[in-house]
């Protein structure tokens, strides 16, 4: 059931790119008013906008409405500053009334100081999901229901913030402003990093089958399993496979068929058999004796590798 109207949000959206059009969409069809769409390009304000059911749309700040009660910023990071410092010189706006946020994950509150100076509420509010840029918006809408948002912000500030993620459905994490970086970096292993390890698999797949790009579908019951086990229960608990086990001779013969096959990848995978020796130690499934047994295995291979790249 829709939002009474005397509930719905109003916001406006500045930058039209896959974020802002994407969430606008959401917020749209959850009940929310978007009252205008500003870009860099009027021609991207105006498609986002159609998408939107958005009348508004302008290359300028001055076209946001004076009944705007959240303006969502979500151009790339770099030119938040300077939106938000434009926002705070426009006359005709009640910023005491109104909230501002951005969507860097990079980037903290403070950058919206300009507006919160004018008397506004200001929070950062990152959500945590992919936007692939060759994507089309309606490919991302239902993915992008449900989702985290990691903002800070001031006590007031994070109402609005919990206010809003509930109106896209979605749930607040809250990020201390001195771990901003590390939270960015975290949500680069959680996307970025992972599709790295699906090419990893895939070029070892292709080691195996002759394939230039063999496909991932033989490997995705494994890592939908894996994925299913690990948030039931937790990454360690989850844990199988020859490390577990202290297979000794069973690592090393992967280190060796990766050696011989795909060299590049053995700094890789040396790196990772190291984090899954700690992960299976800190779990309590690898005993002393075979963990010993194991780093100095990898360690062997990987003093080969220091050896490679010394010059001659």
């Amino acid at each position: 059931m829709a939002p009474r109207r005397k509930n719905r949000l109003r916001i406006a959206i500045v930058g039209a790119g896959k974020v802002g059009t994407v969430l606008g969409r959401v917020l749209t069809e959850e009940g929310a008013r978007i009252t205008a769409v500003v870009s860099r390009s009027r021609s991207s304000a105006r498609a986002a906008a159609s998408y939107l059911r958005c009348r508004v749309y302008a290359d300028a700040l001055t076209a946001i409405p004076p009944e705007t009660g959240i303006v969502f910023i979500a151009t790339p990071h770099d030119a938040v500053r300077g939106v938000a410092e434009t926002l705070a010189r426009l006359e005709g706006l009640d910023f005491r009334r109104m909230s501002f946020c951005h969507a860097s994950g990079m980037l903290t509150a403070a950058v919206l100081s300009p507006l919160e100076e004018r008397g506004s509420a200001v929070f950062s509010f990152h959500p945590l999901q992919t936007f692939p840029r060759s994507f089309p918006p309606r490919a991302m809408v239902s993915s992008a229901r449900g989702i985290w948002y990691g903002a800070d912000g001031s006590p007031r500030a994070l109402l609005v913030a919990g206010h809003l993620a509930r109106a896209l459905r979605g749930h607040l994490m809250t990020v201390p402003p001195e771990f901003r970086e590390l939270y960015h970096a975290t949500c680069v292993v959680a996307s970025n990093h992972l599709n790295a390890l699906l090419a990893v698999i895939q070029e070892m797949a292709s080691a195996v089958t002759g394939e230039e790009e063999p496909p991932l579908d033989p490997f995705r019951p494994i890592i939908e399993a894996t994925l299913r086990n690990v948030f039931a229960t937790s990454p360690g608990a989850a844990l199988s496979g020859p490390v577990a086990r202290g297979g000794v001779g069973t690592v090393g013969k992967h280190l060796e068929a990766v050696r011989a096959s795909v060299p590049a990848l053995l700094p890789y995978f040396t790196r990772m058999t190291l984090e899954t020796i700690r992960l299976a130690a800190s779990g309590g499934s690898l005993a002393p004796a075979p963990r010993e047994a194991l780093e100095n295995l990898v360690s062997s291979f990987t003093r080969e590798l220091q050896h490679q790249g010394k010059p001659q």
